[in-house]
């Protein structure tokens, strides 16, 4: 049984040592009415959320009996075909692993770098990195078809001394999804400990027990602060090089073929930065109403929201140059497979998907460059609906137009995605708002330490 230790008889917890160094009144204020609204949300929830979550989870459930239906028939009810045999499920697989890498850049990397605004948005960011990376790991398994024979793509001992292939890119996608997830929610709830001790002081019933339980026993000791801030700086020193490692992993999926529009070296920085620029907007698009919703503008200011987004427009300009450079390497290197290909991918069938990444990734990020667009929450929301799109766009043309136009026009053939196919990516959008309403409900949003830590830190540089 874990103790749960004395408790500050001002502070629910003792504060970080950078706060216990000033003991001036007005942080104590200031924590108490942090700690109070961001925990205001964690109550009895009304028929608004309850009815979302419904909504959510019955999108959800259309899916899964879209891919039950599938199981049961067959994948023959998906669209894809001879030659598209990578359809709507591998850019599913790769648009959700994109979004969760937001998480891990605001998280870890700018923790490196001590961002001050990250710590608006990297409970949420945590969170959605979570749930994207358990949304992105059931596509390969919906890929499979015979997914009871998913167990083949782990290397287990067994008696038939038989081990995977490790050339296969979908055993990388397994070694590479796993590892992230395992990391990803250690990260996140290493960073939720002090919060869920907070929450335990000021819960009742059941969640007090749970909280109390899920703490380990913090109270906030000087002690505990500094293994606390070790932990947290290696997890983040070693989660940091998997924004780079695991999209690289993701892209070398077609990078290490030989097929017109994916062999280039170019792929593993391009789909790093699609990567971030999805998981930028995606941060946006769940931290705007959550922030109306939950009223907590006063922390998540639109100074905060225009840090963000100037965040997105630097992996927009990167993206937009990558665009570039495809096109001139197809050009420079004199291939008439690359030529026929990109001409193919910007006036082929699937021309208005290359039109919609263009205008969505590369040109209405431009308007970040203004500072009244910039400081706007309704252009900023409006906007990372649009990368999105434009993101999964990207991943749609660059998978399926490559394998539609390969080398042998006898074989060409283009592809068109089923009411199945649609269905299961509609659920999949279903089971990750389901599952971020839930966090929404049960765990603080904010890093309520964090705020506290910074607001003590600028209340010393004022009294100096």
């Amino acid at each position: 049984m874990v103790s749960m230790g004395p408790i500050c008889p001002i502070a629910p917890i003792q504060p970080p040592p950078t706060m216990a160094a000033q003991p001036t009144p007005q942080p104590v204020v200031f924590a108490e009415q942090v700690e109070r609204d961001v925990l205001a949300p964690i109550k009895k929830p009304g028929l608004f959320y309850l009815g979302a979550v419904a909504f959510c989870a019955l999108v959800f459930a259309c899916g899964m009996a879209a891919w039950a239906n599938q199981i049961m028939k067959g994948m023959g009810m998906a669209g894809i075909n001879n030659p598209v045999g990578w359809g709507v499920y591998i850019t599913n697989f790769v648009f959700w692993v994109g979004i969760a890498h937001s998480g891990t850049l605001i998280s870890a990397v700018l923790f490196l770098f001590r961002a001050k605004f990250r710590s608006r948005f990297n409970r949420a960011a945590e969170a959605m990195t979570v749930f994207a990376v358990m949304t992105a790991g059931l596509y390969p398994l919906i890929h499979l078809g015979r997914v009871w024979f998913a167990y083949w793509l782990f290397p287990y001992p067994n008696g038939r001394q038989l081990w995977v292939n490790f050339k296969s890119p979908l055993v990388w996608d397994v070694f590479a999804v796993s590892t992230y997830f395992t990391v990803s929610a250690v990260f996140f709830y290493v960073g939720l400990i002090p919060d869920l001790a907070i929450t335990r002081n000021r819960a009742t019933g059941i969640r007090r027990w749970i909280c109390g339980i899920a703490s380990l026993g913090w109270n906030g000791t000087p002690r505990q602060w500094k293994h606390y801030h070790q932990l947290y700086i290696v997890l983040a020193a070693f989660a940091t090089p998997l924004v780079v490692s695991v999209h690289s992993v993701v892209s070398w999926d077609f990078a290490m073929s030989i097929v017109p529009g994916w062999h280039t070296t170019i792929f593993a920085p391009y789909f790093v930065a699609g990567a971030i620029l999805s998981g930028c907007a995606m941060v946006l698009t769940l931290v705007i109403p959550m922030r109306k919703i939950l009223k907590l503008e006063e922390y998540i200011t639109v100074k905060h929201l225009a840090s963000l987004a100037q965040l997105l427009l630097l992996t927009s300009l990167i993206v937009g140059y990558a665009y570039g450079v495809e096109f001139f390497m197809a050009w420079y290197s004199g291939s008439v497979y690359e030529k026929g290909h990109f001409l193919f991918r910007a006036f082929g069938e699937y021309r208005v998907g290359f039109y919609w990444m263009v205008l969505c990734n590369v040109l209405l990020p431009l308007g970040i460059f203004f500072r009244r667009l910039r400081e706007n929450v309704a252009f900023l929301f409006v906007l990372s609906l649009f990368v999105n799109v434009g993101m999964w766009c990207e991943r749609f043309v660059i998978i399926v137009s490559s394998l539609a136009r390969d080398f042998n026009p006898y074989v060409w053939g283009n592809y068109k995605p089923s009411l199945t196919e649609i269905g299961i990516t509609v659920g999949s959008f279903g089971m990750f708002f389901m599952l971020f309403l839930l966090f929404c409900k049960v765990l603080p949003v904010l890093s309520i330490t964090e705020i506290e830590e910074e607001h003590a830190q600028a209340e010393a540089r004022q009294a100096k």
